[in-house]
């Protein structure tokens, strides 16, 4: 896979790009008649943005609330800094973890005083309770946590400016 650069991308593919975006459903012959393209030239497109990697995968946008998940959180995460050579290194241990447990939709490594930072969903506040001390601080590896809780999503993610 080459790396994308801003110049591997021009007006078109970044208008392709915009609108697949905001719907990802439509077909390549509705994206052509906005483009000003064949269907089959979409297509080309298309598929060479997936290749070059710029389009990495197509998902439903799910809203959590629909799914009974009514609270969000993000937790900064400290790890311990050291631990006997014998065992796994904290941040293994931690991110290992971390792809089990289903109330986290998103971990980062982050620089600064805390280690990761975790968005997570969850149904209420005793779902946060339960998650927090019987998962996320029984894990060896966890030394800190801190949490924030989201009031409201003032621009909620809904894509990459191109």
């Amino acid at each position: 896979m080459r790396k994308p650069t801003p110049e591997t991308l021009d007006r078109i593919d970044r208008k392709l790009l915009a609108l697949l975006q905001q719907d990802a459903r439509l077909t390549q012959e509705k994206l052509a008649e906005q483009i000003g393209l064949s269907a089959s030239a979409v297509q080309r497109r298309i598929r060479r943005l997936e290749q070059i990697g710029v389009i990495g995968g197509y998902r439903a946008v799910v809203n959590p609330r629909g799914l009974g998940l009514g609270l969000s959180a993000l937790l900064s995460v400290r790890l311990e800094k050291h631990r006997p050579s014998s065992q796994h290194a904290p941040q293994d241990v931690f991110r290992a973890a971390v792809q089990g447990w289903p109330e986290v939709v998103e971990c980062l490594a982050m620089t600064g005083e805390m280690d990761y930072l975790l968005r997570v969903h969850v149904q209420d506040m005793e779902h946060y309770a339960r998650f927090v001390l019987e998962t996320l601080l029984k894990n060896e590896s966890v030394e800190d946590v801190k949490s924030s809780f989201v009031l409201t999503e003032v621009k909620p993610f809904t894509g990459i400016s191109v």
